[in-house]
């Protein structure tokens, strides 16, 4: 599928997945607030609401295809990333920093996990 009918949401999905598959950005702009050229503020929390509150993407991303995904191996990756940052709150909450988020073992598996989707999608 090529068309997208909500081609701007698919470039803030990719622009969320940049920043978690970037444990230098997330240092700087997250926790630091050394912001880029663009960029207001951004923080972990605005991912998670895009990714969870905003879209399907969390709950559901194969319905989200044609929408914002082109296909079945972007939800796929999507899916990962979802699970990743659901693994993080089922052991440590919803409640922490997010100095304190980059910091945990589990951090990790959501870098790698953004950082597929963002291969997977921004080809594309």
């Amino acid at each position: 599928m090529n068309h997208i009918t909500y081609p701007e949401m698919r470039q803030e999905l990719i622009e969320y997945l940049q920043g978690l598959a970037d444990p230098q950005y997330q240092r700087r702009v997250w926790v630091d607030q050394l912001l880029e050229d663009g960029v207001q503020h951004d923080e972990f929390d605005y991912a998670v609401h895009f990714l969870f509150d905003d879209t399907a993407l969390a709950s559901d991303p194969h319905s989200t295809i044609g929408w914002i995904l082109k296909d079945a191996s972007e939800a796929d990756t999507v899916t990962a990333v979802v699970a990743s940052i659901e693994a993080v709150f089922a052991k440590h909450g919803t409640k922490l920093s997010d100095a304190e988020y980059i910091e945990l073992p589990e951090w990790h598996s959501v870098v790698a996990t953004a950082a597929t989707a963002v291969a997977c999608i921004a080809a594309q």
